[in-house]
């Protein structure tokens, strides 16, 4: 699949995209103005007629809150608590970013996003990134999985993508992941072509996730057939696929419900 195509899909393909999609969400609140209330009115609508998504991801000082309202919802044990660390600058303090890994999964992260330092990387320095996924990594201790932003809005080029997701991968990544969210280019077909074929290339078990932008079923549906093609359908499930998305949901809720005008004006 070429991954500039913007293929036109059919009503019944939009809506099976969206029951898939709806399931691969990281159901995301990373806002300076989050609080408490704001973190259990996400994880509120985390349960649907249509399913769950996989987790809700939320910064380090907000899991227990998410915690006590999954539980509160009857939703523990099926939907995961990601978090970010090392977000969203993308520094290059190593030890810095084990620290706050180390200490969201104390909290009880099930999943940690961590920005790989990408600027470093611009600047021809690759052992730091290896160095930075390997020490968070190994913070996780083996109870909570790690997902690296490589931001690959910021990286641009090709080769530099495809070297910040082999360093990830090499560093022991169990994701790898486009983006932020918090730069102008966020997840795009074109690096998720390249990220997909890198995880490919390694032959390791690592999923991949999109952030920043995935904004409807049409969306969505252009992810999940590139990651079917490049990886395989079967592949495509909660343990190697998500979404990172704040807005996504009430537009796959609306493609479910058959709300054709909320659909066709669900913006941001």
């Amino acid at each position: 699949m070429n991954a500039t195509a913007s293929p036109q899909f059919t009503q019944a393909q939009l809506t099976q995209a969206a029951r898939q999609a709806l399931t691969l969400m990281d159901l995301t609140s990373l806002n300076d103005s989050d609080t408490d209330s704001v973190i259990e009115s996400l994880c509120q609508q985390v349960k649907t007629p249509f399913g769950n998504p996989a987790a809700v991801c939320v910064y380090p000082q907000f899991i227990v809150t998410a915690a006590r309202a999954l539980s509160a919802h009857k939703l523990d044990g099926q939907v995961k608590i990601a978090t970010v660390t090392n977000f969203p600058h993308g520094g290059d303090d190593i030890m810095g970013a084990a620290r706050e890994t180390r200490e969201a999964v104390a909290s009880g992260a099930h999943e940690v996003d961590v920005v790989f330092p990408y600027r470093a990387l611009m600047a021809g320095d690759e052992e730091t990134g290896r160095e930075l996924v390997e020490m968070c990594k190994a913070a996780c201790g083996g109870q909570a999985q790690l997902k690296v932003i490589i931001e690959s809005g910021e990286l641009k080029e090709p080769a530099l993508i495809q070297r910040a997701s082999e360093l990830a991968i090499e560093g022991g990544a169990d994701f790898i992941k486009t983006s932020t969210g918090k730069v102008p280019v966020n997840a795009t077909l074109e690096a998720a072509e390249i990220m997909l074929k890198a995880i490919k290339a390694s032959g390791k078990d690592v999923g991949f996730k999109a952030a920043g932008g995935v904004r409807s079923a049409e969306d969505a549906a252009e992810y999940l057939a590139l990651a079917a093609d490049i990886m395989g359908p079967q592949w495509v499930t909660p343990d190697h696929f998500r979404f990172g998305a704040s807005s996504l949901l009430n537009n796959l809720l609306n493609t479910l419900n058959g709300n054709a005008d909320a659909v066709t004006n669900g913006g941001y």
